[in-house]
């Protein structure tokens, strides 16, 4: 699992690369935690995630409610359409905003 981390101006976008799973799930909150102490806006692009299990989803949640507790917002940007498909059945699409470009993660700010 690859993770980076871009602060651009007034956002923070991370890139996840490979499969978020019980056991890259812990890395990948490690390498978090740090950086998005007092992150408000941040976009997750998960164009390069090719798989998502339960861990997956519980680390998502838990970053979502981090950053809703600082009355920041998260977007998830360029979701698949299988782990669309899970998060649909899951119930998690609801807590979160999906945006197929950079441009309309940004503007889902503003919204």
């Amino acid at each position: 699992m690859n993770v980076t981390t871009l602060a651009e101006p007034g956002v923070t976008r991370v890139e996840l690369e490979g499969s978020i799973d019980g056991k890259t799930a812990p890395q990948i909150r490690e390498e978090l935690s740090a950086p998005l102490q007092q992150v408000q806006k941040l976009i997750i692009d998960m164009s390069r995630v090719d798989y998502l299990s339960s861990a997956g989803l519980r680390l998502l949640l838990v970053l979502y409610r981090e950053i809703s507790a600082r009355n920041g917002k998260l977007v998830l940007l360029r979701v698949s359409p299988e782990i669309r498909t899970v998060m649909s059945h899951t119930g998690f699409l609801s807590f979160f905003t999906l945006a197929d470009s950079q441009q309309e993660a940004l503007h889902a700010f503003a919204a």
